[in-house]
């Protein structure tokens, strides 16, 4: 099946995937990193001491931290003790995680503002993932690089649709022609779900004839889960429970177990704190990696607030950095050097 270009404009424009909506209008919803975070509060960490929060604090957060932000390691933060992780499952044999690094470049073919992905022709697009995978092997030997796309599978609309459920999934011929990509750079891929007013137990096994293989992995969205709002996505920002986030972690293990697969990888995308909340209640499993993934977009000082308050003070697993491939976003850019200054150090990279 051929995708017409009614389809393209039918995207939803998003902060966090750039689609274009041209038949359906729908005024995004402004997402910066974070606001500026409160260092008063400490929510309990998953499998960590929650005495944390009562320890004081003595480094800098904001615009004026400079080299000092408590979002990297040794800068007057005691939830540095935080990590690694301690109370975690064993690595399994065939987990990418920690020994590697995954850069993904994320987007969706159908639209060049969802992200580079889609910006580039696949040669071009290819040739730049190559280029980022070396600057990063360079930078970091010790985490050979993953490289992976990671397509928008389900994408969320503005418009109901036909079903009610305000989200679009791609047709398998796209989805099949990114895989291929991906074997190309001998890549992984993530599929990526944005619900819309659907839910994770509609839209999960619709991705199983994807996800039962070995090189695919799933990234879960709450910007986009508008569970508890009648408002169509990019009206308000939306929110996963740990709740949402362990049933994904279910389904995905047991996927394991049926088709004898090595530990799949989630990605949970995440710049508020209602966006994923009873973080500590997620319960880890050792046939599912989770990655808490900073996104949004600003100054690299307002992202490392974002990383600082939502994933280096809430501890789940693995952590994540969402960069942005333009000056419109990320102005100036964080360099990868910062990046890799980070404590806990980010292991899933997402160029957008």
């Amino acid at each position: 099946m051929r995708y017409r270009i009614s389809v393209v404009a039918g995207l939803l424009l998003s902060v966090a995937s750039q689609v274009a909506l041209a038949q359906v209008p729908t005024p995004p919803v402004k997402k910066p990193a974070a606001a500026k975070p409160a260092v008063k509060k400490t929510a309990p960490a998953s499998g960590q001491d929650s005495t944390a929060k009562k320890r004081a604090k003595t480094g800098l957060l904001g615009p004026s931290s400079g080299d000092k932000h408590m979002a990297y390691r040794d800068q007057g933060s005691d939830l540095d003790s935080l990590w690694p992780v301690r109370k975690q499952p064993p690595v399994l044999p065939g987990s990418l995680l920690p020994a590697k690094r995954i850069i993904a470049f994320y987007g969706n073919p159908l639209s060049k503002r969802m992200g580079i992905l889609g910006e580039f022709e696949p040669d071009e697009m290819l040739q730049k993932l190559d280029a980022e995978v070396a600057e990063w092997n360079k930078l970091d030997p010790s985490h050979p690089v993953q490289p992976a796309l990671h397509l928008i599978a389900v994408v969320a609309q503005g418009a109901k649709g036909r079903d009610g459920k305000y989200r679009l999934r791609m047709d398998s011929t796209l989805i099949e022609k990114v895989y291929g990509w991906a074997k190309r750079k001998n890549a992984v891929l993530f599929v990526d779900v944005q619900v819309g007013h659907s839910t994770l137990q509609s839209e999960l096994p619709w991705l199983e004839r994807f996800l039962m293989r070995p090189d695919v992995h799933l990234g879960i969205d709450p910007e986009f889960s508008m569970k508890d709002t009648p408002l169509a996505p990019g009206k308000k920002i939306g929110t996963y429970d740990a709740a949402d986030v362990n049933y994904a972690i279910k389904y995905l293990g047991e996927l394991v177990d049926k088709y004898k697969l090595p530990p799949k990888v989630l990605v949970i995308h995440r710049f508020t704190r209602k966006g994923v909340t009873n973080a500590s209640n997620i319960a880890l499993d050792s046939r599912v990696q989770v990655v808490m993934d900073m996104d949004g977009f600003g100054a690299p000082w307002l992202k490392r607030d974002s990383f600082y308050s939502y994933v280096k003070k809430e501890p789940v697993q693995f952590a994540g950095w969402k960069q942005f491939s333009k000056l419109r976003n990320d102005n100036p850019a964080t360099s990868r050097a910062e990046i890799l200054r980070l404590w806990p150090a980010p292991l899933y990279i997402q160029v957008q």
